[in-house]
């Protein structure tokens, strides 16, 4: 069977691809983002208009990138979220999971944060620091809607870890982003109407951000897992709290 195209400008074609992949790879195009018009990519890359869609039909074809009618080319997402589906079902009605994953993300989100310390760019601070800034502003918010303020959080958190300009451990995090903001979501549902334990994670919130925007990777790694290990703590502590209440009533009530 006949190549679709000659052997020379296929070659050229993955050379293109894979030069669009290095992109995707430093950060400089990101999951879901739209890419450059035809003409900005040829003068970035240095090559022609047919090179370039070459490499984009190779880039389609794994799945790097998809083109929708009317909308153009964007970086797909990379993480396989669909074949973990039945994994994510299993982990999500699991209760203790929810301890799991605050551990994996004590890992992740240290790391994470020291590398951003390390490596972080002046655009990715100015990212972070809206980022922050909004989630402040949601924290302070009283009417703020639960599922806003842990989507607003959990932004935060992934801000810090694109800006740690490691590939393979913000996919990891985006691959996750459902359970991880599940334990998001607990910890505002039932820490934030808490006045002592919103105040501390709003100081950490402020050290995490700090310690990374002055660059000092040591702190900004203790921040982010001191932030995580008190929000496992502390609603370790309401959940047996809840549990004495609950053997209590029922020894008043002579179930017990």
């Amino acid at each position: 069977m006949l190549n679709e195209y000659p052997q020379e400008r296929r070659q050229l074609a993955d050379v293109v691809a894979e030069r669009i992949e290095r992109l995707i790879v430093d950060g400089v195009l990101k999951v879901g983002q739209a890419l450059p018009s035809e003409r900005r990519l040829c003068e970035k890359l240095g090559i022609s208009r047919s090179a370039l869609r070459e490499g984009l039909r190779v880039l389609r074809g794994r799945g790097i990138i998809e083109t929708a009618q009317g909308r153009g080319s964007h970086v797909a997402r990379l993480s396989g979220q669909q074949d973990a589906s039945p994994l994510m079902h299993l982990f999500n009605s699991q209760p203790r999971t929810l301890y799991d994953l605050l551990e994996v993300r004590a890992l992740l989100e240290g790391e994470s944060a020291r590398l951003a310390a390390l490596r972080g760019t002046e655009a990715d601070f100015v990212l972070l620091r809206r980022r922050y800034e909004e989630m402040l502003a949601a924290h302070t918010a009283e009417s703020a809607d639960p599922r806003e303020h842990a989507r607003l959080d959990h932004a935060f958190h992934l801000a810090v870890s694109e800006a740690s300009h490691n590939p393979v451990l913000v996919h990891t995090l985006q691959s996750l982003t459902d359970l991880m903001l599940s334990t998001v979501f607990a910890s505002v549902n039932n820490l934030y109407h808490r006045p002592l334990q919103k105040r501390q994670i709003d100081r950490q919130h402020s050290r995490l951000f700090h310690a990374i925007t002055e660059r000092l990777p040591d702190q900004a790694q203790r921040a982010a897992r001191d932030h995580i290990h008190s929000i496992r703590d502390n609603l370790k502590e309401i959940e047996q709290e809840e549990q004495r209440l609950v053997r209590a009533t029922m020894r008043l009530e002579g179930w017990a």
